[in-house]
């Protein structure tokens, strides 16, 4: 029990403080629902809820994904947030077909909603606690990167950086973006229902917030996927074949693999040496190497083998040398 909340403490904060903010939202949009029969209402109530449910579950897969290897599980368990993840999109999706189906079934059959006050208020309540979320995971993604940032940059420098962000920061990033943004889009067709009386503008609001919700399932999804596989950092994987060809000692790269672990990096080398060094010094190559790859930023485990120089090169560079890649604080 003790490890447990050990682990929970290193789980993902933007996670479990959007779980609960969407927590409380939907119960307040369920609740103006019930009362107003505001069906781009139900959908930001949908929405709200099914973001409460995937990060919570999202934040305790960050937590997991920080437990140590085990003799059964050497490698980690890096990867269990990119499965959780996985998981919790399934669940949008499945509140992101309810939300259109809901709206198609609006704009066929549609209804005079009430209540324009509460249900501006409620959702103007919203934009602005899930907009603060947007910006504090915004911050995160745009610090992780060493970028210096405020409320104003926070989100233009999050979007540069959010390629290389967490998974967990990032499904938590691209939610809030849709809900910030699909609240705006409710508060718009409720007004514009109640000034022309075109009311199916709040089916057509929940088909489009239906849709951005599913915009964020495919995203996610495919790099969830690929992460769970296990997919490989090309810029890492560049960056280190440089730091690694530096070492005068190293006479080739025979092998080298960055494999994305959840959060982290795991690099596997194997490297051509002179084969008259002796078996001491190529060991004190191996912990300068160690030092030097075990500095470099989310990189948490790395493993060294040694081959004899055979004269033949193996190694070509992927690229141009990545010299802004940071090293950790």
């Amino acid at each position: 029990m003790k490890e447990i909340f050990h682990l929970l403490k290193q789980g993902n904060k933007p996670s479990l403080l959007a779980a609960i903010v969407n927590l409380v939202l939907g119960i307040v949009k369920g609740v103006a629902f019930f009362f107003t029969g505001n069906v781009a209402m139900f959908a930001e109530m949908m929405h709200s809820l099914g973001d409460a449910a995937n990060q919570f579950f999202v934040f305790i897969g960050s937590a997991l994904s920080k437990k140590a290897p085990t003799p059964k599980f050497p490698t980690g368990f890096g990867r269990v947030v990119n499965l959780v993840c996985l998981g919790a999109v399934l669940i949008v999706g499945i509140l992101a077909y309810e939300t259109i189906v809901e709206g198609i079934n609006h704009i066929i059959h549609p209804t005079t909603s009430t209540g324009l006050w509460i249900t501006i208020s409620v959702l103007a309540v919203g934009v602005i606690l899930e907009g603060s979320v947007l910006i504090k995971a915004a911050t995160e993604i745009a610090q992780d990167a060493g970028e210096k940032t405020n409320p104003l940059t926070a989100i233009p420098k999050a979007l540069k950086h959010l390629k290389n962000a967490k998974p967990a920061t990032k499904l938590v990033f691209m939610e809030d973006s849709v809900a910030t943004g699909g609240g705006v889009i409710a508060i718009i067709s409720v007004v514009i229902s109640h000034l022309t009386g075109f009311e199916a503008a709040e089916g057509i609001a929940s088909i489009l917030i239906g849709l951005m919700m599913f915009y964020v399932v495919g995203t996610v999804f495919l790099e969830n996927a690929r992460g769970a596989i296990g997919e490989t950092d090309e810029e890492m994987l560049n960056h280190i074949a440089y730091l690694v060809s530096d070492d005068p000692n190293i006479r080739d790269i025979k092998r080298l693999e960055v494999i994305k672990e959840g959060e982290f990096l795991h690099v596997e080398l194997m490297a051509e040496v002179d084969p008259t060094l002796s078996f001491a010094y190529v060991d004190d190559i191996r912990d300068h190497l160690m030092e030097i790859l075990l500095a470099q930023k989310k990189v948490s485990r790395v493993t060294i083998l040694f081959d004899e120089d055979d004269g033949v090169t193996n190694w070509r560079h992927i690229g141009e040398r990545p010299d802004q890649l940071k090293t950790k604080d």
